[in-house]
């Protein structure tokens, strides 16, 4: 048994069509070492370096957690500007636990694959983890956990409980749980969306809907950000499943949640209501955002 860390810089295209490859690059290994030094202070250890980011084993899952959550306070305390202007350096992580497979010097295993897609799935200063994790680590860990509810990553058959660490004390009161209720078996009447002013209702059981670019699409949205069949969204096993099928990604934000659950060829529930931008987070200029709403 062994707990896995991935930990990838966000945004590091932009840095190097910014710096150029050669100033980029000493860059980014600047902080590749820098961060490796922190993972090997809590009994990490490096298996090898992704030109952004890391592939991180330990013994322990409590301390795969604290060296996540030390390097992004650290982020934060003392923030790190590529040449000295532009967006803070930024990390998103992923951790899971389990049986891995050491050859010639290398890992491999499920947990690897897992850690690796929850990295992905992470939006910038976020870690997420499994339920194998949280019920691993000490109490005190355990409640800096919050559930977005199970997700479908990619290459797994099954729902993952996905956890989001709440490692920012002044975001804990703007957290919630999402996760319990999702397995019980709902009582809903109706999923509805609405893109600018237009309003698809799925019915449970119902024929699925898509949202794109194209305008054969149940919700067309015209923008460049998305792709002509960007989601869709579906009844399966219960629960409304969106799923994202596009090019730049698809960014859910659920209830009054701040974070978002990034999406990225990968499948989440929608619960209660929100909102989802797609091809950008709901930040960026004229994001096209769909609203979505679970008739009880």
């Amino acid at each position: 048994m062994a707990t896995v860390v991935f930990a990838d810089l966000v945004g590091s295209t932009g840095i190097f069509e910014r710096l150029g490859d050669e100033t980029a690059g000493r860059f980014v290994t600047q902080i590749t070492t820098a961060l490796s030094r922190t993972f090997e202070q809590h009994r990490g250890r490096v298996v090898k370096l992704l030109g952004d980011g890391l592939f991180v084993v330990f013994k322990e899952e409590q301390d795969a957690l604290a060296a996540c959550v030390a390097i992004q306070q650290r982020l934060v305390e003392k923030p790190i500007v590529p040449g000295g202007s532009g967006h803070p350096v930024q990390m998103q992580m992923g951790i899971e636990s389990g049986e891995v497979v050491e050859i010639e010097g290398d890992c491999y295993g499920d947990a690897v694959n897992t850690a690796a897609r929850l990295a992905d799935l992470a939006g910038a200063d976020q870690i997420l983890t499994t339920q194998r994790v949280h019920l691993a680590v000490p109490p005190a860990q355990r409640e800096m956990m919050r559930s977005i509810g199970p997700m479908f990553l990619r290459g797994k058959a099954e729902a993952t409980e996905v956890f989001r660490v709440e490692w920012q004390p002044e975001r804990e009161a703007e957290a919630t749980v999402m996760g319990a209720s999702m397995f019980r078996p709902p009582s809903v009447n109706a999923l509805e969306i609405t893109v600018a002013g237009q309003t698809v209702e799925l019915q449970p059981r119902g024929e699925r809907i898509t949202l794109g670019r194209s305008l054969t699409a149940d919700l067309p949205v015209n923008d460049a950000r998305v792709s002509r069949i960007h989601a869709t969204v579906e009844w399966r096993g219960g629960h409304f499943v969106l799923s994202d099928a596009s090019s730049f990604g698809t960014w859910v934000y659920m209830g009054n949640q701040v974070e978002p659950v990034v999406l990225r060829r990968t499948e989440c529930y929608l619960v209660g209501s929100g909102v989802i931008a797609l091809g950008c987070d709901r930040n960026a200029e004229d994001a096209p955002l769909a609203t979505f709403a679970v008739k009880a």
